[in-house]
């Protein structure tokens, strides 16, 4: 198994020889080749686990590199070999550095998931980074993704040294044997969290990720988003879970519960503000990656405070909607990508009526989007409600502490929950539904060929995992085994979800057959109080008058906006957290120009980080005017800096 690991990898640096030859087809079909092979091997992981390692003949001049597929890595590189498959069946031509980069960039990510060593853990983390940054379009959001990669890099190199000092080899074995104590442990817990949290893309350190995701090509966007920041969160799981050992305490589950909690509330407010189809998309992946912070640090509390059923309901929620979520944003940065190719167009308000030419995208992005706003009983909801149940069992920590930081948690992701909802419902409402607003949206054409299967994969599978969650729960068995013991018991079975011992369920099947007898009866009801069928007339036009012959598909001004559809939420909600502000300018009495409306946000951080910037000015110009001191004042001030020293010195001698 490893040697076919061993192969396909070789297989995706081989890849980079008919992308630098432009030859998009064959890097289209090996692509997706070897993608649906890495997923193939990691089922077969996950059905036979083993713990064999192997040794490849390269690596760092101490030892050789290596490389390993326990349940864990398998978990995530089945994830990755799905998106993947799904991304390369969508490729297109572009510049010829961002063909190279694509395998490069997948080649990173399934090295990192693989490894068994902080050696190539390390590499492949820092490769999938590098190829990722090459591949933006966008000069100042890849000036920004590069400065918090080297950071996040530079973390988790100083935290894999830290592990590696008290074990003297870089191998997990040896790291697992001696794991960290006292202060090492906590200076390790701080890095990997920041490390791995910046490319993550959790609060603060979330910046980078609604300008970096939209400046990608779509098959890109779509791994960055599905995958990329999951490695990340594999990365916390690898080294906080695993190598750090089995005994930390429950506090350790705090920075990632609150930063979690943070994230998903911003994210799920920011996706609502936005106007550009791929920066609500990049919003909502901080909002999702948020939630699984939140599971893993309940799943860390709970194992700290030995409680096992808990933690594993904690730690499949998180992993379930890892899964997920990959498949939902893959399908919707596709779906975008495809709209941009077709429409020319990612603001909200230049797109409209596309699901009349473009059915098949139309239909299928509505299932990405309806998972994402975890609405039963598609994917998305199964996964939210496993974390929800495990919020709402955390007051049985025992620590008064612990349970008002989950009661805090638990408000907050609710209220991501439902604006995770709104978001997607005003995308996919405003960039199908109502009218077209230019000729080229009109003359939009459906996805065909391969980028169809594409599209249509991903949405069959979160129906799939949506209608038998019990199918991804049996193959993530070993997963929960691995760090909670083979005795755990699975939240969940055959006919649906359970929350351990708390009682509660979630009846996939009965609650699919109640919905499907719901819309029967409210189809069956329209259908009867409206008489003898559809009736076409004109659409009203809100009492504006008709349109100019300029504007063949009718006045936008009729239709809803994005900033509309926002409004509300940006009146309650956004005021405080996002500085949001409305400025309505009306022309003078007689003048025959237009009002114009506009409206401001501004991300909380970028705000701090402004003050951060304006402080340092400050300090920087009064400290320049030392540099206009006369002779006599600069040894002045050289004299009485040396007697505060010597006065110092002094007072340290004292007895």
């Amino acid at each position: 198994m490893l040697t076919t690991l061993c192969l396909l990898l070789a297989a995706l640096l081989l890849l980079v020889l008919p992308a630098a030859l432009g030859l998009v087809r064959l890097l289209r079909l090996g692509g997706a080749l070897v993608m649906a092979g890495l997923a193939v091997l990691a089922v077969l992981a996950l059905l036979a686990p083993s713990a064999a390692v192997m040794a490849l003949p390269l690596g760092p001049p101490w030892a050789a590199a290596l490389v390993a597929l326990d349940p864990l890595s398998a978990w995530f590189l089945l994830l990755l070999g799905l998106t993947g498959a799904f991304a390369a069946l969508l490729i297109n031509p572009g510049p010829r550095h961002e063909m190279v980069c694509f395998p490069l960039f997948l080649f990173g990510m399934a090295l990192c998931i693989t490894a068994a060593d902080g050696f190539c853990l390390l590499l492949g983390f820092e490769a999938m980074s590098l190829a990722s940054w090459a591949i933006l379009h966008e000069r100042r959001a890849a000036r920004l993704y590069l400065m918090f990669a080297i950071f996040g890099g530079g973390c988790l190199m100083a935290a894999m040294g830290l592990l590696a000092a008290g074990a003297g080899s870089l191998g997990f074995a040896a790291l697992r044997a001696a794991p960290p104590e006292g202060f090492v442990a906590l200076a390790v817990l701080l890095l990997v969290t920041l490390g791995a949290g910046a490319k993550a893309g959790l609060a603060p350190l979330h910046l980078w990720l609604p300008l970096a995701h939209p400046a990608a090509p779509a098959h890109v966007s779509a791994l960055m988003s599905a995958v990329m920041v999951k490695v990340a969160l594999y990365v916390i799981l690898r080294m906080v879970f695993d190598l750090c050992g089995p005994a930390q305490a429950s506090f350790w589950g705090m920075p990632l519960l609150l930063m979690g909690a943070a994230s998903a509330l911003l994210g799920a407010l920011r996706a609502n503000l936005e106007n550009d189809t791929k920066a609500i998309l990049a919003c909502s992946t901080i909002e999702n990656v948020g939630m699984i912070a939140v599971g893993l640090g309940l799943a860390l509390m709970f194992r700290g405070a030995d409680m096992a059923v808990p933690a594993a309901l904690a730690l499949a929620g998180a992993l379930l909607h890892v899964m997920n979520h990959g498949l939902f944003k893959c399908l919707l940065f596709l779906g975008v990508g495809v709209v941009l190719e077709q429409a020319g167009q990612r603001r909200l308000d230049a797109l409209g009526g596309l699901l009349h030419n473009m059915p098949v995208l139309g239909w299928a992005m509505l299932v990405g989007a309806l998972s994402a706003a975890a609405v039963p009983p598609l994917s998305g909801f199964a996964s939210e409600w496993l974390l929800l149940q495990a919020l709402l069992g955390a007051w049985r920590t025992g620590d008064a502490l612990f349970q008002f930081a989950a009661l805090v948690a638990l408000a907050m992701v609710a209220m991501a929950v439902a604006l995770g909802a709104a978001a997607m419902l005003r995308l996919w409402g405003l960039v199908f539904l109502g009218r077209p607003r230019s000729p080229r949206v009109a003359g939009a054409e459906d996805v065909s060929g391969p980028g169809r299967a594409g599209l249509l994969l991903p949405a069959a599978l979160s129906l799939l995992l949506g209608a038998f969650p019990a199918l991804a729960l049996g193959l993530m068995q070993p997963v929960l085994a691995q760090w909670l013991g083979p005795a755990v018991a699975m939240p969940g079975g055959v006919l649906g979800l359970s929350a351990g011992d708390a009682g509660a369920r979630y009846m996939v099947l009965p609650a699919i057959l109640l919905l499907g007898v719901l819309a029967l009866v409210l189809w069956r009801g329209a259908q009867w109080r409206g008489g003898g069928g559809a009736t076409r007339a004109p659409a009203w036009d809100c009492g504006f008058i008709a349109p100019p012959v300029h504007l063949p598909f009718g006045n936008a001004a009729t239709q809803p906006s994005g900033e509309g559809f926002a409004q509300p939420i940006s009146r309650m909600l956004a005021g405080p957290l996002m500085a949001a502000r409305e400025n309505v300018a009306v022309p003078p009495p007689g003048s025959m120009a237009s009002a114009e409306y506009s409206a401001s946000s501004a991300d909380p951080t970028w705000r701090a980080l402004t003050t951060l910037r304006a402080a340092r000015h400050a300090v920087s110009n009064r400290v320049d005017r030392f540099r206009a001191l006369s002779v006599r004042h600069a040894l002045g001030l050289l004299f009485a800096t040396l007697v505060l020293l010597l006065a110092v010195l002094a007072g340290l001698e004292r007895p």
